[in-house]
């Protein structure tokens, strides 16, 4: 278990801190997730309504390759009378990891909650109390729920797709001034990409910790690739996780500051779906996050991406090819 009590890390934490904080709802209790899918969480949430705490579920419909991952976590929410929704139409598709317990305690995480991702992947989640930014998370849960269109203040420290979240990653990303680690899979957006390349130009000391191809939809090989490319030829040092597949997304700026969302660095996860982020100054999450960026770094390995347009053959052999990862 973390020492950290705000911060949860996988697979390190497991689905324990997950449950113990479904467990501490009394009142309410608001759940939308990309993927759900995990019994031991599922029966949590059950077990709350049945309690009679106003229990609302959202799942994401269907994956961007129109594969349905939630279908039956829906039939069994129905069958259980836990209230269930498809999250709102607006969206190409849901990708936020969000719980909400009582309305003053909110989860914000890297993973989805299925088996996966408590066993096999680095991510990450961030308990957050402040009250502002709790309440956005609830106003933005039932704008969704009722399928209506919502606009998010942009002062909370939230990061909202498809509003602000381009625009105050990119302002994090220029507020770095010595150091920027980036833990990352994917890196389809230009425009963070450059800043990022900007950061390394302006003499900030940038690390890039990718997941290879692993996960990565022929779609996007090509960006995903080249941008590490440029990043490699300025300078900038780009290594592969080893130790775990990676899916977390997690930014830190000068060791202070700290970026973590649903959000990967891609052009869709900006302007076509629903996601949610935080920026973190907490020193207790900084140093947890910290911790766990320098033990993945010191397990991984240098990483010389292939050339894109010969991509498509690349074979990655550290780990078996996993067809159900798939970085949205």
């Amino acid at each position: 278990m973390s020492k950290h009590r705000h911060l949860i890390v996988q697979p390190d934490d497991g689905t324990a801190p997950v449950i113990a904080l479904i467990g501490r709802a009394t009142r309410s209790l608001y759940i939308k997730q990309f993927t759900f899918t995990e019994p031991a969480i599922q029966q949590a949430v059950i077990a709350r309504a049945k309690a009679g705490v106003d229990v609302r579920v959202m799942l994401n419909p269907a994956r961007s390759s129109g594969s349905r991952a939630n279908d039956e976590t829906f039939a069994l929410f129905e069958k259980a009378n836990v209230p269930v929704r498809w999250a709102s139409p607006h969206f190409a598709v849901t990708h936020e990891k969000s719980i909400v317990v009582d309305e003053e305690t909110a989860l914000i995480a890297t993973f989805n909650l299925c088996e996966k991702y408590f066993t096999q992947t680095r991510d990450y989640g961030v308990i957050v109390g402040n009250p502002v930014q709790v309440a956005q998370i609830v106003e933005g849960f039932h704008a969704d729920w009722a399928h209506e269109h919502w606009h998010p203040t942009e002062d909370t420290g939230l990061l909202w797709s498809n509003n602000n979240s381009r625009k105050l990653m990119s302002d994090f990303i220029d507020s770095a001034q010595e150091t920027l680690e980036v833990q990352h899979p994917k890196f389809v957006d230009a425009t963070v990409t450059e800043r990022i390349a900007a950061a390394a130009q302006r003499g900030v000391y940038v690390r890039v910790l990718c997941g290879g191809k692993h996960g990565i939809s022929e779609w996007d090989i090509l960006d995903t690739f080249s941008s590490l490319r440029l990043l490699h030829y300025l300078g900038v040092k780009v290594h592969k996780q080893k130790n775990l597949r990676l899916h977390a997304k997690l930014l830190i700026a000068d060791g202070r500051h700290a970026l973590v969302g649903s959000m990967n660095i891609d052009r869709s996860a900006f302007d076509l779906r629903r996601e949610l982020g935080t920026t973190i100054r907490d020193p207790e999450i900084i140093e947890g996050v910290k911790e766990v960026f320098e033990s993945d770094w010191d397990l991984s390995h240098k990483y010389e991406p292939p050339e894109p347009l010969s991509a498509f053959h690349h074979v990655e052999d550290d780990f078996p090819h996993d067809p159900d990862l798939h970085h949205e």
